[in-house]
């Protein structure tokens, strides 16, 4: 394979908003909270770090590098050993229930760091989302739900309308419509509706207040340029032939640092499908580090495992929905209704599965969501055996793009994304089906009836 060739200036990169930024302030994240009982029980106490004066460290603990290469192929050990070529990142948390069968959590790190960039492709769907779910909370005063139609006009150059959704059991577009689509499918449009409901300057500032402010957020997954991306839609929520809300255009004028260069591959196809022979840039890019991910999604599945401030403003009937369409299989869907030919089972299931279309036991689930993009692949997932009392999440993230060029779709994600995955998700999870539990955890709260349509 060739080696992959890319420039990148990340020395001293923290893409951290300006210092100019509004009261919102950016707090700084909590770390992962660690049980007594999980902490008496870690092979390592804590992860070693890599770093030079006044970096960011990276993280990696002796514990996963040990695990992984002696129980790895010689695929994976080729992959492990060149790390500054694919870029991997992983974070395996291991989970231990106490007798009142309360979680706690330690999370083992391998090349963990910010500053390194990748790609976060769609996994940005993932807090928006839940931050979609959250606003609609605060619209309930006005009679809207998750389910009430949402019509997006077009309000500045570049936006586009959107009144019907043909997907949907009513044919009309919803906030509920569309977090369904993202994480049975991880669908474009959804994403970018969502982005438009909460608008840019809303998402980040809220995320930089639960304590994430290295997370940046500046577009949609349409063609649009900084101005129009930081312009957003008017929306009406309508029921019965009356409008409920009215939410007017909005400009965001949230600060970003585009200071640091952000620069990767040999060269790059322009939106014109012309081969332009340098870098291309990602300056101005979405930004998901993996820990903050992981930190997500685990403050959704386990909200009480994190501080009040990175909780969302959600309730019970709200996580039972989010717990369903991170979980459910296209196949299961009536609305949306999938060619499963296309959408299979392992479509999204990147860990464990998706590699050669894997087949899924009826006793596992997996909640997670997925990203992909130029050549960059990345997973957030929480993994549940049913069958054997297993539970734990993997996050991760690698760059396999051979040739250097990026934007082309000629990425080596069969040959090698999907299979490093795969078998990166094998061993955590016979590590986990023999390691010695002191308590079995309960996992009936994630145990869903799928198949029908939920109520809103």
């Amino acid at each position: 394979m060739k080696q992959i060739v890319y420039v990148l200036l990340l020395a001293g990169f923290c893409p951290r908003i300006a210092a100019a930024q509004s009261s919102a302030g950016q707090p700084t994240l909590a770390q992962p909270t660690v049980t007594q009982a999980a902490a008496a029980q870690s092979p390592v106490a804590r992860p070693r770090t890599v770093a030079s004066p006044g970096a960011t460290p990276e993280k990696t603990d002796p514990f996963l590098v040990d695990l992984l290469r002696s129980k790895a192929s010689p695929f994976l050990l080729r992959v492990l050993n060149k790390p500054d070529s694919f870029r991997y990142q992983l974070i395996y948390t291991r989970i231990d229930r106490d007798k009142h069968n309360r979680p706690g959590f330690h999370n083992y790190y391998l090349r963990v760091n910010p500053q390194e960039y990748f790609n976060p492709a769609s996994t940005v769907k993932m807090p928006l989302a839940f931050l979609a779910m959250e606003k609609i909370n605060s619209l309930h005063r006005y009679g809207i739900t998750r389910g009430t139609p949402m019509l997006t006009d077009s309000s500045y150059s570049g936006q586009s309308v959107a009144i019907k959704d043909t997907s949907a059991s009513d044919s009309l577009p919803s906030v509920a419509q569309y977090v369904r689509k993202i994480f049975l499918v991880s669908d474009n449009d959804a994403y970018s509706r969502l982005y438009e409901f909460l608008g840019q300057e809303w998402i980040n500032r809220r995320l930089w207040q639960m304590g994430y402010p290295d997370i940046r957020i500046t577009r949609r997954f349409v063609p649009m340029n900084e101005d129009e991306n930081r312009h957003t839609n008017q929306i009406d929520f309508v029921s019965a032939g009356k409008t409920l809300y009215t939410q007017p255009p909005a400009y965001s004028t949230v600060p970003f640092d585009f200071s640091h260069k952000v620069l990767m591959g040999n060269g790059h196809l322009d939106r014109h499908d012309s081969l332009i022979r340098e870098p291309m840039d990602f300056t101005t890019h979405n930004n998901f580090p993996l820990e903050d991910g992981q930190r997500i999604l685990q403050s959704v599945l386990f909200p009480g495992s994190v501080p009040k401030k990175q909780q969302f403003n959600l309730h019970a009937d709200d996580y039972a929905f989010l717990y369903r369409y991170m979980s459910e299989y296209p196949h299961e869907s009536e609305h949306p209704k999938y060619d499963t030919g296309e959408y299979f089972d392992s479509y999204t299931k990147f860990f464990l599965f998706k590699s050669g279309r894997g087949q899924i036991p009826s006793y596992i689930r997996v909640f997670n969501k997925p990203g992909w993009a130029y050549g960059f692949l990345t997973d957030y997932a929480y993994i549940a055996d049913f069958k054997n009392n297993v539970e734990f999440m993997l996050s991760g993230t690698i760059y396999v793009n051979s040739d250097g060029v990026l934007n082309d779709d000629k990425y080596d994600y069969d040959e090698i994304g999907y299979p490093f995955f795969k078998e990166v998700g094998d061993i955590i999870y016979q590590y986990e089906l023999g390691r010695k539990r002191e308590t079995t955890p309960d996992l009936k709260k994630f145990q869903l009836q799928y198949g029908h349509d939920s109520g809103e």
